[in-house]
């Protein structure tokens, strides 16, 4: 596998590829040298500007844009404004490189901008709106940059005051009628903060020792994995090296699982999303070796494959007791890659049988999720794909061992669901029993800062772009509730996942925006469900929106304060837009109960993956019911597989009631308390209090390389 990456990381040193902007400087630092005239060197300078500043050089960039507007045509009005608006997003990216990732702060880059957030090095952000305003004046219609330069004097502490009239967007940061305590970001000073590009995220407890662990990729074929162990007493260990994980690179996603139901949660790694042709890399499965080391098994199991993907779901899809899995890949004319749904033979090897299945699609998948929508007993599949479709395959059951799906897209209401989306996921937002979808719309005509600033203006926004939510009718049929619900917004996100951060019970998510343009400066955005009837986004008052680009995300409540936290991989797909991961530590936002229960499966998988559990309660004297499944959550970042469910006010749990996968048998038990943490055995009638001793993350500890 080593060998493979090593391989796939030289393959990809081409100026062919979109993502190696490196070659692309040199190849136009070589047009600039032999231009006959100053019209070709100007050209060129542009794209070598433009490719330094994704290749991470915004000083050179600077200078190249610099020397270019000295020697443009000055009667040349729009070559100059864009030259003004690169320029303005070059000292905007150098500003960012110096206060944000050199001298970075708990606050440094979350909106809106304040307090230790504000840029000591303020240089580059005033050469920032000087440009930006210049950009404006020629075209001052362009929300793209009126949004940036809104930004830009925020990074100088003058936003609203100083912004002109004319191009201020009012009310940035101030729009919540939600107020929630802030997070906070704490990751240096727990020694797990680590600085690259996108990857994903998993938060498991790898070496069953109680306590959660953090592993994380990058996409990056230079870039290792990291492994951080948890050491019980509120400090980390980086273990990449020691665990082996550090000699495999890149990886967009990636998921915990447990391939031979030994117990012990194995890695499954994603790489070649996006990339085309240049994606042709290897999946990587690494199977948990008890003792905090992995060994890659890929090519053992049958699963080595060479095709872009960054998404796939974990799931008893045949009801063994073994854990198969459904792979999304990326298929765009003329390079074709077929969906891959690999059956666990039980043996410690696997078999492609997706033709077979009917869901071997030619697609360009960008996320999967399994949930049983019909509650029939068996895992369905939802595919989320940037060619304009969503697809549902129901599952029909398999008595015999044969696997087969039906496509029930046009008949669930799916088939009018016409717009580009990226992430997806199976949960039940409104704790109705019926699993529903979220979809979000990755489909924009304009950059991400029109976006932003078009809705804080009210403007209209693209039907298209917007997120979506289909409410499960419980008759086999969806409809997008998104309008109604508070979710009709434009957030182009990535990486997402879901929980409940205040333990009311229902489920709240974040989403990692962004995308590969330079000048994409978003907010990453946190909502808080209000009941199951409505959404409100309190990314500003929770200090969780982030301004760089959003991948892996996993909720987690990692110090057993029973409140769950946030982790997200922060960085986008350039060198240039590499930054630190973040973790959001929950200061508490109410004083109400919840139970987190774990799960361990005997004749279900041991990680009880596609178990469901149904919580009753009273609060305030009304009868309640909670429904979780247990899995990773969203499908780009994995959180834990606990089940942490909040009760409100409650004081007593009536009810837990556990479906377990494998012929559907269902325990019952009764009168528990809240506020605790327990395991539950498949076949047993008593549950065990597990004892978790809350961690104190208050200071930088020592790691050991």
């Amino acid at each position: 596998m080593v060998k493979y990456l090593a391989e796939g990381y030289k393959l990809n040193q081409s100026r062919a590829n979109f993502f190696y902007p490196e070659g692309k400087v040199a190849f136009y630092d070589s047009l600039m040298l032999a231009a006959k005239n100053d019209q070709q060197k100007i050209t060129a300078s542009y794209f070598k500007g433009y490719f330094l500043l994704q290749a991470g050089e915004p000083e050179q960039s600077i200078q190249v844009f610099t020397d270019m507007l000295k020697r443009m045509d000055p009667s040349d009005k729009e070559a100059a404004r864009v030259v003004h608006q690169y320029l303005g997003v070059a000292y905007l990216r150098l500003g960012e490189q110096l206060n944000c990732i050199d001298n970075r702060t708990a606050e440094s880059c979350i909106f809106p901008i304040q307090g230790a957030g504000i840029h000591q090095d303020n240089a580059a952000a005033k050469n920032s709106v000087k440009h930006f305003e210049e950009a404006l004046r020629a075209l001052p219609d362009d929300l793209e940059t009126r949004w940036l330069l809104n930004i830009a004097y925020m990074t100088l502490g003058l936003y609203p005051d100083s912004v002109p009239t004319e191009f201020l967007i009012p009310g940035l940061g101030n729009e919540e009628s939600t107020e929630i305590k802030p997070f906070q970001e704490i990751s240096t000073q727990m020694g797990i903060a680590e600085t690259n590009m996108s990857g994903g995220v998993i938060i498991e407890d790898f070496n069953l020792d109680g306590y959660l662990d953090i592993v994380t990729s990058a996409w990056g074929l230079d870039e290792p994995m990291h492994y951080w162990l948890n050491n019980g007493d509120g400090s980390f260990t980086n273990a990449a090296e020691s665990s082996g994980l550090s000699v495999f690179t890149g990886g967009l996603n990636m998921m915990q699982t447990d391939y031979n139901n030994d117990g012990y949660p194995d890695i499954y790694v994603l790489r070649g999303g996006w990339m085309g042709k240049f994606g042709r890399q290897p999946n990587s499965l690494l199977r948990n070796n008890g003792d905090n080391t992995f060994t890659d098994v890929t090519i053992e199991s049958g699963m080595l494959s060479f095709m872009p993907s960054q998404t796939a779901a974990w799931n008893d899809f045949n009801k063994d007791g073994w854990l198969d899995v459904f792979v999304g890949n990326e298929s765009n004319q003329p390079d074709l890659f077929p969906c891959e749904f690999y059956l666990n033979q039980k043996d410690g090897t696997f078999k492609n049988v997706a033709y077979a299945a009917g869901i071997d699609l030619l697609d360009f998948v960008k996320a999967v999720t399994s949930g049983d929508y019909d509650n029939d007993g068996w895992p369905d599949i939802f595919i989320s794909t940037m060619n304009h479709r969503s697809y549902l395959f129901r599952n029909t059951g398999s008595t015999s061992g044969e696997m087969k799906f039906e496509d029930v897209t046009e008949r669930a209401g799916f088939a009018s669901q016409r717009s580009k989306t990226f992430p997806t996921w199976f949960w039940d937002y409104d704790n109705d029993g019926w699993l529903d979808i979220f979809l979000c719309g990755y489909d924009f005509d304009k950059s991400l800062g029109y976006y932003e600033a078009a809705e804080k203006l009210n403007l209209p926004l693209r039907e298209e772009s917007k997120m979506k939510l289909f409410h499960n009718n419980g008759d086999g049929t969806f409809t997008n509730v998104a309008e109604q619900i508070g979710l009709a917004s434009v957030a182009n996100t990535m990486g997402s996942n879901f929980g409940d951060i205040n333990n009311d019970g229902y489920l709240d998510f974040y989403l990692g925006t962004g995308n590969p343009d330079s000048k994409s400066i978003v907010p990453n955005r946190l909502y808080l469900n209000e009941g199951g009837k409505s959404f409100k986004d309190v990314s500003a008052s929770a200090r969780v929106g982030h301004l760089q680009k959003g991948h892996g995300v996993s909720f987690a409540d990692l110090d057993y304060d029973g409140e769950q936290d946030i982790y997200i991989q922060v960085g986008g797909s350039f060198k240039g837009e590499s930054n630190q991961n973040c973790f959001y530590l929950n200061p508490g936002q109410s004083d109400n109960n919840w139970i987190s229960i774990k799960l361990k499966g005997v004749q279900s998988n041991q990680l009880a993956i596609g178990s469901r559990i149904k919580v009753t309660f009273k609060e305030d004297g009304v009868e309640r019911n909670v429904y979780r499944d247990i899995n990773s959550g969203g499908s780009f970042g994995a959180s834990p597989l606990v089940a942490h469910i909040g009760i409100g006010k409650a004081t007593q749990i009536d009810r837990i009631e556990v479906l377990w996968p494998l012929n559907n048998l269902k325990q019952e038990f009764k009168n528990i308390s809240p506020n605790q943490h327990i395991q539950i055995v498949e076949g047993n009638d008593e549950f065990e209090v597990l004892n978790r001793s809350k961690l104190q993350f208050v200071k930088t500890f020592a790691i050991n390389k």
